[in-house]
């Protein structure tokens, strides 16, 4: 029997926490041990929600380096050490992520980022369109425009036969066509309902090319409360604090 694989939203929100929401975590699981996309900093606090043992997280994909999408990191790892963890972590991101996740651990917890530790903490950069192998994955990074002192991407996730498609933040760029191309599921910034945000994608832009992006299923993620206001208009799927999707 093949395994299902299981994309879990344990957080849908934009980076202030719109609607009482988390930031940005994708938990993805069925094929071995499960994995993230995106860490924002409200993370460890929605895996532990869902009573997801941390220590179980293998890999980490990031799609850039803004706090809301990153920020969990320096959380995960400490409570790592603390909990005895033995597991190796590897994250995966845009160049510079072992320095900015570093960087991020002296700012809150000064000493934190040479403390020894029990588990390896390997760090992988991902180029442009360059299908890198990370786990069961292999991830292929796409440029977006969302400027975040490194490049940022939007990620192309195979697992298996099963594609996950990520935007990450970006205004629309065609880039995200070739993204979705027979995704299995594509999910997608949708900040605003229409008004026009640089670096950010609002729901009626998305609306606008839907019909290029060839994927089996759209949903929209990272929202402001003026889209989550207006929900009931909208004629593309959102995501929610702890929904799952069967792929």
């Amino acid at each position: 029997m093949v395994e299902q694989i299981e994309l879990h939203f344990l957080g849908s929100g934009d980076a202030f926490g719109s609607g009482g929401r988390f930031q940005t975590c994708l938990y993805v699981h069925g094929l071995g041990d499960g994995f993230l996309i995106d860490c924002g900093a409200s993370s460890l606090i929605a895996l532990k929600r869902n009573r997801i043992d941390p220590s179980k997280i293998h890999w980490i994909l990031l799609s850039h380096l803004h706090g809301d999408h990153f920020g969990g990191l320096p959380f995960l790892i400490l409570d790592g050490q603390f909990s005895r963890r033995t597991m190796p972590l590897v994250i995966a991101g845009p160049p510079g992520v072992a320095a900015r996740v570093e960087a991020a651990m002296e700012i809150f917890f000064p000493g934190s980022s040479t403390v020894a530790r029990r588990f390896p903490l390997e760090f992988v950069e991902l180029a442009e369109r360059a299908p890198t192998p990370v786990g069961p994955t292999n991830v292929t990074a796409l440029a977006v425009c969302h400027p975040s002192g490194s490049p940022s991407y939007a990620l192309r996730v195979q697992l298996g036969e099963k594609v996950i498609s990520y935007s990450g933040d970006t205004e629309w760029t065609d880039n995200l066509v070739d993204l979705a191309a027979d995704a299995d599921v594509f999910v997608c910034e949708g900040y605003f309902f229409e008004k026009k945000i640089p670096y950010h994608l609002d729901y009626a832009t998305l609306l606008k090319h839907r019909s290029k992006l060839d994927c089996r299923r759209l949903i929209m993620t990272h929202m402001s409360e003026d889209l989550l206001h207006r929900l009931d208009e909208a004629k593309i799927e959102a995501a929610k604090d702890g929904s799952i999707v069967a792929l």
